[in-house]
Order: structure tokens, then sequence, then C-alpha cells
């Protein structure tokens, strides 16, 4: 527990106020030893060598200006106790040791002190991986809920404020928006090692929860449309780097299940927001949206802020280098991020996370298709926010609550799909990872293949059993369906691109994330009006035939997949 509060945003106060007094680092408890690795360094014969260097062991100890001078001395003359060593996270075996590398201009690279380093986040125990897991589960959970449970109090706004349906889902729809937009600042942030995955999450945390106040009490209209988009803006770091997390605890044959249970999470979260606020608004008012927001996220962020530490492996080698240069007084201990980050300049930043996406998107026609692919299968999910208010209430005479019911099939396909998935990755594609791999990255995309059709199949069954003299069960058949097929695509396509494009992966990801949202804010906006003119029969048939052509495209991509990549500058050969 305490290794959980010492490096949250709680622990880090608390080490401020007390000037690192307390939750101490094993680096700054007077019993620390150095790692014998790490006392050795290069001889002045050959300063530059980072392969053959002769080492001479000097006898350098941390400095503690506190420490009596006593226990230094028996320090150097006796050897440390192994024990002690081991709590310390110092290995007690040598073999076990991992051997620093030394940069040509003679900086010995700080790494991990061992294979079984328990700094190392990968070495985490497994409950408090998942409990970070959790964490971040229920985050992402919360921030997708606050999209969508504005829906149901658009009537009620667009009455009071005296605007049209249209323009009272802007609400809705910049929200979305800026939560694409939020990814492509906040995920180069997170990469840059000085500042982590902590420094992005808890501040921008709070600053959604506290948002949620003002939008639960406002009654201006354009200021609901500003905090709308700030909510969205401060609540995205969980969508630019909630995957980031993961990997930085998980080795890649887990990343699989993480990546389906956090992708539930966050397809859960917009399908329950509106039946509860349904049910909620329709006996008070609108106002209670906001307020449900932050009954939600409050606790969330309050768990956060004490109990989660940082995980990427970058941040916590840097401040591990800090701690020992402060220690020991030696100047040539630095961590491989700080070498590199000094020979990174801000334009090349700036190119590789905000154009070098979009130049591959636009260069590359795979990473396109799946951009396109994904975007148009998100933007057909926010778009039943303003189909079924045309189908449930006039169709079958539910009420505001009722009408969100149909919601509920997402429960229900999730179940389906994540089984599916996470059983098809356990059977056949697992055991083969573990004895020949990964292979070609065209294979993430196999069960897609088949599942991929249920996505327009479900779509023209909504489409045409909308009718009076049809249950109203049976459109929610189909609705299960498209979500069954829309969650299996998206997983398996965030499963091809980092190992198309493992350079580029998290720009790549930040890139998609916008383009989805980008139009799913849009279809927002024009799918009410597409269904009044068109019916909603006609209108969504057109859109699972735009996903029919997106199903041929996808077998083209398994297909040919790899002549693709073999013609693209991008792809790693």
């Amino acid at each position: 527990m305490q290794d959980l509060i010492r490096d949250s945003p709680l622990g880090w106060a608390i080490r401020f106020l007390t000037g690192n007094r307390v939750l101490l680092f094993p680096e700054e408890k007077e019993d620390f030893v150095l790692p014998a690795a790490f006392r050795r360094v290069p001889t002045t014969s050959q300063p530059n060598t980072s392969t053959s260097n002769s080492f001479s062991l000097e006898p350098l100890t941390p400095t503690f200006p506190h420490r009596q001078a006593s226990a230094i001395h028996a320090e150097q003359d006796a050897p440390a106790d192994k024990e002690g060593q081991r709590q310390m996270g110092v290995p007690d075996n040598a073999d076990h040791e991992i051997q620093p590398s030394v940069a040509k201009d003679g900086k010995v690279i700080v790494t991990w002190y061992s294979a079984d380093d328990p700094e190392n986040p990968h070495n985490w125990s497994r409950k408090k991986k998942l409990w970070i897991a959790a964490i971040i589960n229920a985050y992402s959970f919360a921030v997708y809920f606050g999209s969508s449970v504005y829906s149901p109090g658009v009537p009620e706004m667009a009455a009071q404020f005296g605007v049209s349906h249209l323009v009272g889902s802007l609400g809705l729809a910049l929200y979305v928006l800026a939560y694409g937009i939020g990814p492509m600042v906040f995920s180069p942030l997170s990469e840059i090692p000085l500042i982590g995955r902590n420094l992005t999450y808890a501040p921008t945390f709070v600053i959604y929860v506290l948002l949620c106040i003002p939008q639960s009490l406002t009654n201006n209209f354009p200021g609901l449309l500003v905090i709308r988009f700030l909510l969205g803006f401060f609540g995205s770091p969980c969508l630019a780097t909630g995957a980031a997390t993961f990997s930085d605890m998980y080795d890649l044959s887990y990343m699989t299940y993480c990546l389906a249970c956090w992708a539930g999470a966050v397809t859960l979260g917009p399908a329950l927001a509106p039946v509860v606020a349904g049910f909620s608004v329709s006996h008070t008012n609108w106002h209670w949206f906001g307020w449900e927001m932050m009954w939600l996220s409050a606790p969330i962020c309050i768990v956060m802020c004490i109990s989660m530490p940082e995980t990427s492996a970058d941040n916590i080698l840097l401040r591990r280098a800090r701690r020992l240069r402060k220690v020991t007084g030696r100047d040539d201990l630095f961590s491989q991020s700080e070498i590199n980050q000094a020979h990174m300049t801000a334009h090349e930043i700036t190119i590789n996370a905000l154009i070098k996406p979009w130049e591959i998107n636009i260069l590359d026609p795979a990473v396109l298709f799946t951009t396109v692919y994904v975007a148009l299968i998100y933007g057909i999910f926010y778009s039943f926010l303003e189909c079924f208010p045309l189908v449930y209430p006039v169709l079958y005479n539910f009420n505001l609550g009722e009408s969100t019911l149909p919601f509920l099939t997402v429960v229900v396909a999730l179940l389906f799909a994540m089984t599916s998935y996470m059983g098809h990755f356990r059977i056949f594609v697992g055991p083969r990872v573990a004895t020949n791999g990964w292979d070609a990255p065209e294979n993430r995309l196999y069960i897609a293949l088949y599942i991929s059709w249920m996505i327009p199949i479900g779509l023209f069954i909504f489409a045409w059993t909308t009718r009076t003299d049809i249950h109203w069960i049976v459109s929610c058949i189909g609705l299960t369906l498209t979500m069954w097929g829309e969650y299996t695509v998206m997983q398996c396509v965030f499963m091809y691109l980092p190992f198309t494009y493992p350079k580029y992966a998290a720009s790549l990801f930040a890139a998609n994330d916008f383009a989805r949202s980008a139009f799913a804010a849009g279809c927002i906006l024009f799918s009410q009006p597409m269904f009044r003119n068109l019916g909603v029969p006609r209108g969504v048939s057109l859109l699972a035939g735009l996903t029919v052509a997106c199903t041929g495209g996808l077998y083209i991509l398994y297909y040919q997949g790899a002549k693709l990549r073999a013609r693209s500058r991008f792809a790693q050969k």
C-alpha cells in the first residue's frame, strides 16, 4: 500500500510538504547500498567506449547528510545484509543484476537494478496491476459516460433556451469532438519522460470533476456549450494514454485481454448513460445529468489521486537517476530518456506527434482504410442517440426513460463479443504465439473477417423491423448483432496498427481517436435530419451499405496487406 501512495499524486504532495522525509524511495533510505554493477565506472583509459569498457570498482557511497559516520564506515567495511538489500529492491543474486551500459561520452545509463527489480512495473504483483487497471477502466467509463448522458436532456434544454433540437445537440457533439482533440495534446505529453502518465491523468481529471459543478448549475446555453467542450478535452487523457498504461505493466501476450476489457468499459459508458439520465431527467430536470457525472467521477478521481502510481518506465528511471546523482554525488549517472531527449528538438517532437500520423494516413492506404472504417462504425453508434427518439417513442409509445432501454443491448453484445474475441485469442492465437512468436500483422484481422458481417446484417434488421406490426425486441436483436460486430472490428484494428507501424503507434492511435471522434460529432448533428428526410429504414440502410463496402475492404487488407506494407515507407520491414 505504501508503494501505491508513495508514487501517487497524494504521495508527491506529502513528499513535497515534508521535504522528502517520508514515503522514501529505496535510494533515499539510510541502509541503501548501490548495486555493484553501478559502482563500476569506466576507467580513464577507455572513456568513450560502450562495449569493451574496462571497469574499476570505485568505493563510492551514497551521501546522506543526516547519517552517522560510523554507519557509513560499517557499510564500507562489511558486506551488506542480503535480506536488507532484497527488501530495499537491491538484488541479492549477482546473476540477476543488470549491467548498465555506458554512452560514448562516458555517461552511465541508469536502468533497472536487476531482472526482478520491484520498481519495474512489469514486475509488480498481480494485485497491484489489477488495481491500476481497474482505476483506468473506471476512469475511462466515467469520461465516456459523460458524453451520452447529455442526450436525454436535449428536448428540455431546447425548449428552455429557445433553440432547435439540432443546436441543442451541440453539447453532445462538442464533448465528443473535444475528447478526440485532447489525445493529440496529451498523448505526446505523456511520452515525455519528465511528465509521464500521472501528470496527464490527475490534474486534468480534477479539472474535469470541478467542471461538472458549473455544468449542473448554469442556465446559460453558450456557457453550457463551452463547459461541455472543456469537459471532453480534460477527460480525454484516459483515451490518449489508457492503452499505454497497460503496456507499461503487461507483456504483449496479455495486452489483448487488457485492451478487450478497457474497450468494454469505454463502450459500456456511453451505452448506459442514456438509460440512467433518461429516467432521472424525466423525473427532475436536465440539470440532473451534470450531478450524475460528478457523483460518478469524483470518487474515482479521489481513488486515483491517492493510489495511482506512475507506470511510465522512462519517468521512473529518470527520477531514479536524479536520486542516484544526489545521494552518490556522481554526475555521470543518467537515464536513457535524458540522453535521448537532449538530442530532440521541439520541432522534431511536434512533427512526430502531430504531423507524422496524418502523413501516414494520406500516403498509406492501409492506415487510411482503418481510420475511415473505425470512424464510420463509431459514428454509427452515436447516430443511434438521434435515431431512437424517432423510433421507440413514436412507434411503440415508450416514454423518455423507456426509449433509452434499447441501449442495454450493448451489454448483451459485449458479453458475446468479449467472450468470442478473448476466447479466440486464448484457444487459437495464444498457443501459436507461444510456439512461433507473432506472425503477420494481418492475422490480427482474421476473426473480424467473419464477425464484421454482423454490422450490416444487424443494421438491416434494425432498419426494416422498426414497424408497429413487428415487436420491438426484433430491432433490439439487430442492435445486438451490430454492436457485437463493431466491438470486434475495432479491437482487431487496434491490435493490427501497432504491429505494422510500431514506431508511430502512439501517434497513429491519437490520429485515429481524433478522426473517429470528429466523425461521430458530425453524425450527432447530421443523423437526425437524415433520418427525418429519408426515414429511419432508408437512413439506417444507407449506413449499412457503407459498412458492406468497408467489410469488403477488410478482406482486401487481410489478403493484400503484406504487399501494401512492402510498398510503404513507414511500415517496419
